[in-house]
């Protein structure tokens, strides 16, 4: 049996949906497999063909590992402007060229730039080039920008996969990042409306009235260890349920506090 890898949801799911992995020229089948396994890992799942030299075949999906259904899916294309006809930005991943002038970028800058384009425009597609000779100038022209993996100068051969890869990796953290800055609209929805001054005024002398029960100040004047309190209170923005429960918690102290000094 294989395993179930939509057990668990993806929290960066919704902010890579817009984006596209777009494979031009390959010119083996298994590099297709390789890079759908490498999308999949890192939670993307629009693969996108250009003229392939071959078709995906049984080491195409051998070599996927449980994205078959990314390749199943892929749309094939003729052309690259077919296939980013749609997107509002296309970045190209390739070795630093001086054929065309383009923007040059890193995985980290360009992913954030995609995740930021694919929320507010649209489509966002990143193109990666035949394993031989990358994307030629014709495709680099569709580009709005290029983007450069800083490999080893000394041996900068990456293979197609372990580039998609990278970048997808890079994709990924840029939307994890997306959604921990995102406001969780569930959590607003369930929160209390805010302690209004009134209520926290009233939290704040019957405080004031369980520090002297429990003879907290111990002769001390009490207006500084107050002063101290109301900031600390103040800066977390209570809402009215957390000031009914702390209110319980300091009428349950005074209970006891009066219990304590009833005679036996």
């Amino acid at each position: 049996m294989s395993p179930d890898f939509t057990a668990n949801p993806d929290p960066a799911a919704p902010a890579l949906q817009r984006l596209r992995i777009v494979l031009v020229g390959t010119q083996h089948p298994g590099n297709m497999g390789s890079a759908a396994r490498a999308m999949k890992t890192m939670g993307l799942s629009n693969l996108v063909l250009v003229a392939p030299e071959k078709p995906p075949d049984a080491e195409s999906y051998a070599l996927a590992a449980g994205a078959d259904d990314l390749l199943a899916a892929a749309a094939t294309h003729a052309t690259l402007a077919e296939a980013v006809a749609d997107c509002t930005r296309v970045y190209g991943c390739t070795a630093r060229s001086r054929r065309i002038a383009l923007d040059e970028l890193a995985p980290r800058e360009a992913a954030e730039r995609a995740l930021e384009a694919a929320g507010s425009e649209g489509e966002v597609a990143l193109v990666f080039g035949r394993e031989r000779t990358g994307l030629d100038n014709d495709e680099l022209q569709l580009c709005h920008a290029a983007v450069h993996i800083p490999a080893n100068p000394g041996y900068s051969s990456l293979n197609l996969a372990a580039a998609v890869q990278v970048i997808s990796y890079e994709l990924r953290l840029a939307a994890l990042a997306v959604q921990a800055a995102a406001p969780r609209v569930e959590d607003d929805a369930r929160r209390e409306p805010p302690a209004s001054h009134a209520q926290l005024e009233g939290m704040f002398g019957q405080l004031a009235e369980t520090l002297d029960d429990i003879d907290f100040h111990k002769g001390r004047t009490p207006e500084a260890a107050m002063r101290k309190l109301r900031r600390i209170f103040l800066r977390a923005g209570l809402d009215e349920r957390e000031v009914r429960l702390l209110r319980g918690v300091l009428s349950d102290a005074q209970r006891m506090a009066m219990l304590a000094t009833r005679p036996r």
